[in-house]
């Protein structure tokens, strides 16, 4: 019999300066510790936190701006089936309308960098974010995909796009 895995959901967060940039955080800690990714992180499920509500805590306590639900647009989910061999997924995109004006202090999860779209595919990167994220929000941003991802453990990829509305 297979080992359960724990399922978690989380909220990513894509947020830009004033000249277009997105904001990036360099994770010190999993997953994807040492890589370069946006802000986010998991739902508080005991409190019944909605995923509008993780993304607008999760900009606050990580870069200090205040947010209102209208700020934000939820344009898909990812469901990563047994990331990294060690968890499943549920991530809900966001989109942040406002923008972040100068770069936020560092934290305890990392520091922050401004990268034109260019350059994120030049960094260190999880590569479920290059093959996945960055091309979903590059095509998507301003409608709503569904995502269902089997990260298998031989390495190998596979997308199913669920839902796709423009």
């Amino acid at each position: 019999m297979a080992a359960t895995l724990p399922f978690k959901i989380s909220a990513l967060v894509f947020v830009q300066n004033t000249a277009g940039d997105q904001l990036l955080i360099q994770r010190q800690k999993a997953p994807n510790q040492g890589c370069w990714s946006p802000i986010g992180g998991k739902l508080d499920m005991a409190t019944g936190e909605s995923p509008y509500e993780c993304a607008r805590r999760e900009i606050k306590e990580e870069i200090g701006l205040p947010t209102e639900d209208a700020d934000l647009h939820c344009f898909g989910y990812i469901s990563e089936k047994s990331y990294e061999g060690a968890g499943h997924w549920l991530m809900f995109l966001f989109h942040c309308k406002k923008q972040i004006l100068a770069l936020p202090e560092t934290i305890d999860e990392g520091h922050f960098g401004f990268f034109n779209r260019e350059a994120i595919d030049l960094l260190k990167i999880p590569e479920s974010d290059r093959s996945l994220v960055w091309p979903y929000y590059d095509n998507n941003r301003e409608g709503f995909v569904g995502l269902r991802a089997d990260c298998a453990t031989s390495g190998e990829l596979t997308i199913t796009e669920e839902l796709k509305l423009t």
